[in-house]
């Protein structure tokens, strides 16, 4: 079964590229994968504190991809797995693209402000000639309804 992986993040534009995945899996007979990346610097504290902040959150991704997964389950007949992954955000994506032969499709959202689509679509769009899988990048801004209707 092909994959859809898609980026959980505290971006707007997240919400778009969760639609896509999920609306071109239930289209196309796949599946959604969602990773979230928890970056080195939000535990440098002291072990114990670090320890806490890691666990919090943990759970802060586990109750987002909790509603994502939920939307996508009753709207879209797709039950998506979850991916944490603590360290730099682009090194672990592309480390799970590259051990799950089944992913078929990175999926992005890219940011409407005027500095820029964001880092993480910059920085994978540099990589994106030696991906094993090809790169969708979503307009953060498009609505609902044209979503819908590309996929």
């Amino acid at each position: 079964m092909r994959k859809f992986l898609v980026v959980l993040d505290d971006t707007r534009e997240c919400l778009n590229a969760m639609r896509y995945a999920a609306l071109r899996a239930a289209h196309t007979g796949g599946g959604v994968i969602i990773v979230a990346v928890i970056p080195p610097e939000e535990f440098q504290h002291w072990i114990g504190v670090g320890d806490i902040m890691r666990a919090e959150a943990r759970d802060r991704i586990e109750s987002h991809f909790e509603v994502f997964a939920k939307w996508m389950r009753d709207k879209q007949g797709v039950n998506p797995e979850l991916v944490i992954r603590e360290g730099e955000p682009v090194a672990e994506i592309l480390d799970v693209v590259s051990r799950d032969p089944q992913i078929g499709v990175l999926v992005l959202g890219a940011g409407t402000d005027k500095s820029g689509p964001g880092p993480l679509v910059t920085q994978m769009s540099r990589n994106s000639g030696s991906l094993p899988c090809p790169l969708t990048v979503v307009p953060g801004d498009m609505s609902k309804e044209r979503l819908e209707s590309i996929t």
